[in-house]
Order: C-alpha cells, then sequence, then structure tokens
C-alpha cells in the first residue's frame, strides 16, 4: 500500500512559499539586530525616553521601507532574467525543435537513463509540453512558479516591523537599570529563534545558524553599546 506523506513539498506554489519565508525571516533578523543596535547605541548615551522612542521609530520606519525595495529590486531582477531564460527556450524550441529534442534527450541520458529511454521519455515530454520539459531539466524554473517581487517585498517589510518592535519594547518598557539587560537577553533569544526558523528552511544545521546570528548579533550590541556610552561620557549627545 503506498503511503503520501502530505507534509512533503510537492507541486506548484513551492517556489513562492519559500521565496516570502526566505524574505521575511531575513527581514526579522534584520529588524531586531539593527534596531536593536541603535536603541542599545542610544541608550549607551542617554536614559532619555523620547530619544529612544524617536531613534527606535525612525529605525523601525526606515529599515523596513529599506528591506521592502531592497527585496523588490532583488527578486525583480531575479524574475526577469527567468522571463528572459523563458523567452529563449521557446525561441529555440520553434526555430530548431530537431536540436532541442536532441539536447533534452542528452540530459536525461546523462542522469542515467538508456539511450532508448532517454530518447522514449524526451519525445513523450516533447509532445506534451515540450517548454516546460526543457525549462525544467535544463534550468530548473517552473513557468507558473516564478518569484513575486511583491510577496517578497511585503513578507520582508512586515517580518521587519515585528522583528523591530521587539527591541523597541524592550527597552521602553523596563526601569533605566534594566533596559540593556533586558534588550540584550530579549534580543538574544529572538535571533537564536530566527536561526532556527531559517535552518529548517534551508535544511542546515539549526544549532550552527542559531549560533552564528546570536554571536553576531552580540557583537553588534556590545559594539553600539559602548560606541554609545563613549559619546554620551564624552558629552558629545
Amino acid at each position: 500500500m503506498s503511503e503520501t506523506h502530505s507534509d512533503e513539498p510537492h507541486g506548484a506554489g513551492l517556489g513562492q512559499k519559500l521565496n516570502w519565508l526566505r524574505a521575511g525571516v531575513l527581514g526579522a533578523n534584520d529588524g531586531i539586530v539593527s534596531v536593536a543596535s541603535l536603541v542599545v547605541g542610544v541608550a549607551g548615551a542617554t536614559t532619555d525616553n523620547s530619544a529612544l522612542l524617536v531613534a527606535g521609530v525612525a529605525g523601525l520606519v526606515g529599515g523596513a521601507i529599506s528591506m521592502a525595495l531592497g527585496e523588490y529590486v532583488s527578486v525583480s531582477s531575479q524574475r526577469d532574467t527567468e522571463r528572459a531564460l523563458i523567452e529563449k527556450e521557446r525561441d529555440e524550441l520553434r526555430t530548431m525543435p530537431a536540436e532541442e529534442l536532441d539536447e533534452l534527450t542528452e540530459l536525461y541520458r546523462q542522469r542515467g537513463l538508456s539511450e532508448d529511454t532517454a530518447r522514449q521519455v524526451a519525445v513523450e515530454l516533447t509532445e506534451h509540453d515540450a517548454l516546460a520539459a526543457h525549462l525544467e531539466v535544463e534550468l530548473g524554473i517552473d513557468q507558473d512558479d516564478l518569484v513575486n517581487p511583491w510577496h517578497a517585498a511585503i513578507s520582508s517589510a512586515i517580518a521587519f516591523t515585528i522583528g523591530a518592535l521587539l527591541p523597541l519594547l524592550a527597552i521602553l518598557l523596563p526601569p533605566v537599570e534594566w533596559r540593556v539587560p533586558v534588550t540584550f537577553v530579549a534580543v538574544l533569544i529572538a535571533l537564536a529563534a530566527t536561526g532556527t526558523i531559517s535552518a529548517r528552511i534551508g535544511g542546515a544545521s539549526p544549532v550552527r545558524a542559531s549560533l552564528r546570528l546570536v554571536v553576531g548579533g552580540a557583537l553588534a550590541l556590545v559594539a553600539t553599546w559602548l560606541i554609545g556610552t563613549l559619546l554620551g561620557s564624552t558629552g558629545v549627545v
């Protein structure tokens, strides 16, 4: 009896899901680190709530817009490249179908099929949908599942905002003497969580991914706090 594994990623839409998941995790991580570094740096220089609030909100808004714009431009470039490759393949199929059939046969032969079997598979797939067959085998592209720049941009902006709210609240809500320690702890826990999520999406080691983010985030927080403390003690701010 065959068994269906419903938790395995199959079918159309996988590329889109991975696209916005990737953008979301990266956006949350950037929101946590950048805004936490900003407010911790300001907290090292001053205890004024207004200064912390202005710095945190400015970092949140500016960062969210920047992340969204960056993702939109990056993913748009990727989609434009994919569309260009699709048009090129479509033109080749129209102008030299025999050569393309031979190419598809050879690609399947390189995957371990015998010459006769590879030829039969290539012929049958060409008769069914030649363009889809060539895009999948040659380029790894699904023309019905191209990346969407708007999905990536919106996901990244929302995730950045959510991630940025954590250090902003952590620095504003506790008593003055607990602000920096609470923010450190909250940020490092959040970074460990996003590292685990990103590792599971990419099939990597959660421990290694989390450790990289935690160490990097801790270094950023320490550096900005020291700079803020130094500037505050010298009377620059």
